[in-house]
């Protein structure tokens, strides 16, 4: 079952310096001028259901199976479209707005790369 779904609709001139981090910070529309140039700006849609350890993050095709979910980060997603994705392994989510996925090579991300959580 997805989760949610949504799609690239820009990328700012800064988003790719968090790959280092191992990270990809997703924003809606409506991102504050100083963070949207490091984020990829996203279609803010609804979430039907709940996003769980086990599920994976597809961006395209590729799977990425979710090892911890912030707190926050269902509401974030559904009111902001705003998360942070750590691609770190990670079992414990330190942060509240952070999902959590296996450390493997990261997803190359474009604009028009559809994201879903199924």
């Amino acid at each position: 079952m997805t989760v949610y779904k949504t799609k690239v609709n820009n990328i700012g001139e800064e988003a790719e310096l968090f790959q280092e981090e191992k990270m990809v910070i997703l924003f809606g529309e409506n991102a504050p001028a100083e963070l949207a140039e490091y984020c990829y700006n996203i279609q803010v849609n609804p979430i039907e259901g709940h996003i769980a350890v086990g599920q994976h993050v597809y961006f395209g095709d590729v799977p990425f199976e979710i090892t911890a979910v912030g707190d926050v980060v269902e509401k974030n997603l559904q009111d902001l479209g705003h998360i942070t994705i750590k691609f770190n392994g990670e079992s414990n989510a330190e942060l509240g707005g952070t999902l959590y996925v296996e450390d493997k090579e990261m997803p190359e991300v474009n604009i028009g790369t559809k994201i879903s959580i199924q």
